[in-house]
């Protein structure tokens, strides 16, 4: 929502602390405030330094500019009045700003009231006034039919326990979790969002134990606070959201996506959540083509030819014939094409030719075997198996991955998208409050790396070689972009980061491994998710030698992890559920190289492009680009 004169808000605790700021920083945009407070001195002069504010806005209204009612949040009856005035006077509610709250005023231990006194007070403040006031708010916004925005203040003690007043942590935590479980009514155009600062200097922070404060850096700037209140209100995608606000590590959202990713629950069937109708019948060739590795070595393009195949059906039991639409490009096709993923000898590896080549697609079931009850045709599916560089195939049911769409974006997720989600939760075993270096971060795999230890709560460092892959990791959040073709990555992590980085997310090798693996701090952990920089070399990828490292690592009680994954088939459904509800609440990006390669003929034209240093984002090919055409994008 645009803040911007003429509309209208209603702030309950305007009278002081946090509400008054806020009622006079809304007046500075030329928005009309209702003050609701018990204080009638204070309240009354924070209407007056509003009306103030406004008249730069407004020369001439036939009605007042703000208004200030005085109102004990916990009456039902007052509260209500206070929301009807508004709306006679303002013809409608914008935004609803609920900021009364108190602390409790006796030690819960010396609280021998009966129930009615001081503890039941507070909570009746803090969390069922929020509870009714929100109801008010919604009931307002609905009346007029208008979109509206209504921001809880919550509490960083509402987040993790305060030990010296449980009552206000506590009611605290419930309007928290009662906030973000209204994230439903933002189908109605009525966002609800809760914002949790830390101490901030007002009568109500000026009892907690300054050694206290002064453990978490001293008070919070006001200043934040108004910010991260504008924030919740002018960003459309923010729903039922959390905002957490100190003075250590800034705003930043609560909890993160990996944390959020441990409780909720997606169906599996994913196509009820989006908007996608399946196709009941589609057209099957007596035959179709697809790319074949017909003799090994590292150059894919010699390695590889297209043949045509017939096409048999029916199919045959608990499998399915998948119409292949996009298939992503990998680094390690050309690891497929030279044998490297295959045991034996070289007489052993040639006798397996051919072999079909591709690793990931998206397409629609276009016919089904007996015994498989749980797919249908026309249904979007996601296949991680060898042979994807082809119009059709066919595979076992239980490899198939329901999805949302069709779509590239979804191509991306695959290989790319989970080998980032799986590598830094299993691998890296990512946390919070990290520094995180991605190397290749503006690659199909480094994109998802650094968004999704940005959502973690960490600072992330990536590198690149160019300025359009800069600025595309910019766009996405990270914090230190090394562009190693214009700075000296060695130079910069030795200044900017003397300490050393706690996770290094590395898919190059060679000598940015080494680099990496030198400026890895004590209980670093260093994942190896590939070796680009090593897979087209002369004789293709050979094993380097890499003294010292068993020394290094015993010295700093350091990680060196290894990914592959093939052996983690067990959480791709789980991981994949999860990189999509990020992107479908718009908190992950998915970055597609806008080169484009259209049909089996562009194939080996697309893995030489990525292996050129010149792709941003992920590459993919169209394999059937009639049908794409007629399909929206997710």
């Amino acid at each position: 929502m645009e803040l911007k004169p003429g509309l209208s808000a209603l702030v309950t605790g305007g009278a002081s602390g946090i509400g008054k700021a806020l009622s006079l920083a809304l007046g500075k945009k030329g928005i009309f405030v209702t003050v609701v407070d018990l204080s009638e001195e204070n309240g009354k002069e924070v209407a007056s330094l509003v009306k103030k504010e406004c008249a730069k806005f407004h020369s001439e209204l036939k009605f007042p500019s703000a208004l200030f009612i005085r109102c004990d949040v916990t009456n039902t009856g007052e509260i209500s009045a206070a929301f009807e005035k508004h709306l006679a006077t303002y013809g409608g509610l914008d935004i609803c700003v609920n900021c009364a709250g108190m602390s409790n005023p006796v030690p819960f231990y010396q609280d021998k009231s009966d129930g009615a006194g001081s503890w039941r007070r507070t909570i009746n403040v803090n969390l069922i006034a929020v509870i009714d006031c929100t109801r008010l708010a919604i009931q307002s916004m609905q009346a007029v039919r208008k979109p509206g925005v209504i921001i809880n203040m919550g509490s960083a003690a509402g987040l993790y326990p305060m030990y010296g007043d449980p009552l206000y942590s506590g009611s605290k935590g419930g309007v928290v979790l009662f906030t973000r479980s209204l994230l439903p009514y933002k189908r109605q155009g009525i966002r609800v969002n809760v914002l949790c600062p830390e101490f901030v200097e007002t009568e109500l922070a000026l009892k907690v134990d300054p050694k206290f404060i002064d453990s978490i850096g001293g008070f919070l700037p006001m200043e934040m606070v108004v910010n991260g209140t504008f924030e919740l209100i002018k960003d459309e995608s923010k729903a039922g959201s959390c905002l957490w606000i100190t003075k250590r590590r800034g705003m930043e959202y609560w909890p993160t996506p990996v944390e959020e990713a441990k409780y909720l629950v997606h169906s599996s069937n994913l196509k009820r959540r989006f908007s996608y109708t399946a196709q009941s019948s589609l057209q099957i060739p007596q035959s179709y083509e697809k790319v074949v590795v017909h003799t090994l070595t590292h150059n894919f393009r010699s390695a590889t030819k297209i043949v045509r195949t017939r096409l048999t059906l029916p199919i045959r039991p608990y499998h399915v014939l998948v119409k292949i639409i996009y298939a992503g490009v990998n680094a390690s096709d050309v690891n497929f094409s030279s044998g490297k993923y295959f045991s034996g000898s070289g007489k052993e590896l040639a006798a397996r030719l051919p072999l079909d080549a591709g690793f990931e697609a998206v397409g629609l079931i276009a016919a089904v075997g007996d015994l498989v009850n749980d797919l249908k045709v026309g249904t979007p599916v996601a296949i991680m198996t060898f042979g994807s560089y082809s119009e059709f195939m066919t595979v076992a049911s239980k490899h198939v991955l329901p999805v949302p769409r069709p779509d590239p974006e979804v191509v991306a997720m695959l290989t790319s998208g989970l080998t980032a989600s799986i590598a830094l939760e299993k691998a890296a075993q990512m946390e919070s409050g990290k520094v995180v270096l991605v190397t290749a971060a503006a690659g199909g795999t480094g994109q998802f790396a650094v968004q999704l230890a940005k959502l973690a709560g960490n600072m992330v460092v990536a590198t690149c070689g160019g300025e359009n892959k800069a600025s595309l990791l910019k766009d996405l959040g990270v914090d230190r972009v090394i562009d190693y073709r214009t700075e000296d990555m060695k130079a910069v992590l030795k200044k900017e980061f003397p300490k050393g980085v706690d996770i290094v997310y590395e898919s190059v090798g060679g000598d940015m491994f080494d680099l990496c693996f030198n400026a890895l701090a004590v209980y670093g952990r260093l994942v190896v998710i590939g070796m680009i920089s090593q897979y087209q070399g002369e004789h293709g990828w050979q094993p380097s030698n890499y003294t010292g490292l068993c020394e290094k690592i015993l010295a700093k009680s350091q990680t060196v992890a290894g990914f592959f994954l093939v052996q983690y088939s067990h959480l791709w459904q789980q991981h994949l559920d999860k990189l999509f509800h990020l992107f479908s609440s718009g908190k992950l990006k998915v970055s597609l190289d806008p080169k484009k390669f259209v049909g089996l003929e562009s194939v080996a034209d697309a893995v030489e492009y990525l292996h050129s240093g010149k792709s941003v984002g992920k590459v993919v090919v169209c394999i059937d680009p009639t049908f794409s055409q007629q399909v929206a994008k997710l």
